[in-house]
This record gives C-alpha cells, structure tokens and sequence, in this order.
C-alpha cells in the first residue's frame, strides 16, 4: 500500500516534516503567492537558525585551528565565512516568499510584511501574525477552496487525513457505530432469534379435521 498523498505544490502542507519542509522552501524560491502552513514555516524557520548557528560556529573554530601562533584568524575560516555570505544571501528571497505565503494562510495580506521595516517591535509583530492558525479568510489567496468539497483548515488532499465518517461499514449513525438491527440475517420483529420453529397455533374450524401434524 502507498503512503498518505501529497497535498499539491501549490497547496499547504500541513504536517510537513522538518526535511521535506526545508526542501519545499527552496522549490517554492520566489513563489509569494498561495498559502504556507505553519509547520512549513516554522520548519523552515528552524532549518534557516541551524545553519546559520553552525556556520558562525564554524569561522572562528577553523580559523583558530588553523592559525600559526593560535591567534590569528587562519585559512580555515574562510570557506565557513564564504558559506555564511552564500547563505544569506541566498534565502533573503525564499525567507520572505514564506512569510507572505504563512501570512495569507493566516488571513492576512502579504503586504503585512513591510511591518519588519518598523524597528524593534515590527518583526515581532509580523511572527505573531505568523504563528497564527489557519482562516478561513485564506481562500481567497489560495486554494484548497470549500467548493473542493474539502475542509478549509486540516488535512486538505484527498486520501490525507480525512477523518472516519460515521455510517460507513454498516454502522448506524445514530447509534454511534452499533449495528443495525435486520442486519447480518437477524429477524427484526424475532429480536435476532434464530432456529426456533415458530408454528402458528392451529384451530380447527367447524367440520374441518386437524391436520396430521397436530395428532
């Protein structure tokens, strides 16, 4: 049997893992429109912190270790400090396109963005509205749409989370799963009472004999 499906690229992926979600962030480079879910986002948040933790980590360690006296700044700082630049460099495009995809997934303009322009507070304020949870004000940047026949927040491809409906297998939707009676050859108005000879009482009518297996 095959895995859950994929939501489409131009879908949210809600759930998405830490690798796939980094992954995703760099296909959708420059894409600013759509909607992003918060797991992307925050996935992709935390794979951008990592690497660069580990390349400031690296500079100076390198560059210690292979220095002459100990003090200097060596050789072997110098290709962590280009991969640094590289980096940067490098998601200041993807690091907003998801930002304004997270932003429409939320409700909110992409617009909101410049917010970051506001010093101090605004960055701030523009991860809260990231972190917020899915609108549905999000159909209008976007789909999944309710016309889809999927819901607007959750698990949105078909086959990929859709919860157990009740009434399916058999299983009455009222009595909460049990099943129904008639079912599986039980006689409804028997009560499900089975192998039983359930002979209709005979009465003899005037000038009628009684059948021989009433003797």
């Amino acid at each position: 049997m095959g895995g859950p499906a994929l939501p489409p690229l131009n879908w949210p992926h809600y759930g998405i893992g830490f690798l796939p979600a980094v992954r995703r962030g760099f296909v959708k480079y420059a894409t600013f429109s759509g909607r992003a879910s918060r797991s992307e986002f925050w996935w992709w948040v935390l794979g951008n912190v990592i690497a660069l933790v580990v390349l400031y980590g690296l500079i100076p360690l390198l560059g210690l270790a292979t220095s002459g006296n100990g003090n200097d700044f060596g050789w072997g700082g110098v290709p962590p400090l280009v991969l640094l630049i590289a980096w940067i460099l490098g998601t200041i495009v993807p690091n907003i396109s998801i930002a304004v995809r997270r932003l429409h997934d939320a409700g909110f303009s992409g617009w909101m963005y410049l917010l970051q322009l506001i010093p101090y507070l605004g960055g701030l304020v523009v991860m809260i509205l990231c972190a917020s949870k899915t609108s549905p004000a999000a159909v209008q940047y976007g789909p999944p749409y309710p016309d889809a026949g999927y819901p607007t927040q959750g698990y949105l491809q078909p086959g990929y989370g859709q919860p157990q409906v009740y009434g399916q297998h058999g299983y009455d939707q009222q009595g909460h799963g049990q099943p129904l009676y008639g079912q599986q050859g039980y006689d409804q108005q028997a009560y499900g009472q089975t192998g039983y000879d359930q002979q209709p009482e005979w009465r003899p009518q005037p000038g009628q004999e009684e059948p021989p297996a009433y003797r």
